[in-house]
């Protein structure tokens, strides 16, 4: 091989070994930027109206005599059906459980025995999307005690929100923003740029009373976990 082929392959490896350094730099700089990233939370919530309620309106009678008992309790559970059909809730929507008596004489140990016997409790219960409906039902019930009707706390009365999916897409939405906000804010103060989704995940969806004193109020809940990509 002659003086100038040598020369002529030696300057074709060098550029060789230029390019390939040029590309490894160029590849070097592409995973440091892509290495870079913040993870961030964006939270949504909202107050939303209870949609569905149960409610149990438990109440007890005593006496010594195990049939006028069951009467008496039949006639002021029937007198519970008519308030509330009176109040606008649907008869289809109301039920009426299974009495449980207790022998208040076999459960005492003294000498002074009450001077009924027995104790009979029974639920008229109201399960239904009526919910304000019920609201007004409740506020009124001093329309019973006036018959002489005894109300027993046994029950809670259960309010819950059903419309979940209807609002889902917009709170995911909001949370999303919500945590490109925060990453925008944290890519500025890094004076770096805010580049294109690496992961996301979305958390579960939590709902809850907004209160103790309104529990037809609901908190529904969603944090989003979104992870961005940061270049200079």
């Amino acid at each position: 091989m002659s003086i100038q082929q040598n020369l002529v392959a030696g300057v074709c490896v060098a550029i060789g070994i230029a390019s390939v350094g040029v590309s490894l730099k160029a590849g070097i700089d592409h995973f440091v930027d892509r290495d870079r990233v913040v993870t961030v939370k964006g939270l949504a919530e909202r107050n939303v109206a209870a949609d569905y309620v149960i409610w149990p309106v438990t109440f007890r009678v005593t006496g010594n005599d195990l049939g006028a008992l069951y009467q008496k309790a039949q006639t002021q559970s029937e007198e519970i059906k008519q308030f509330l059909i009176s109040q606008g809730i649907k008869a289809e929507d109301i039920s009426q459980g299974t009495p449980t008596v207790q022998d208040l004489h076999a459960d005492f140990y003294g000498t002074n025995l009450p001077p009924e016997r027995y104790r009979m409790e029974m639920a008229v219960s109201v399960a239904t999307n009526a919910v304000d409906t019920v609201l007004k039902a409740m506020s009124n019930q001093s329309e019973l005690i006036q018959k002489g009707v005894l109300f027993t706390q046994n029950y809670r009365t259960q309010f819950s929100f059903n419309g979940l999916n209807a609002i889902k897409p917009e709170m995911v939405e909001e949370a999303t923003k919500n945590a490109r906000s925060t990453a925008q804010k944290f890519a500025e103060d890094s004076d770096s740029e805010l580049g294109k989704i690496r992961r996301a995940s979305q958390g579960q969806f939590t709902i809850y009373d907004r209160d103790s004193n309104t529990p037809y109020v609901k908190r529904v809940r969603v944090v989003t976990t979104v992870e961005y990509y940061l270049k200079d």
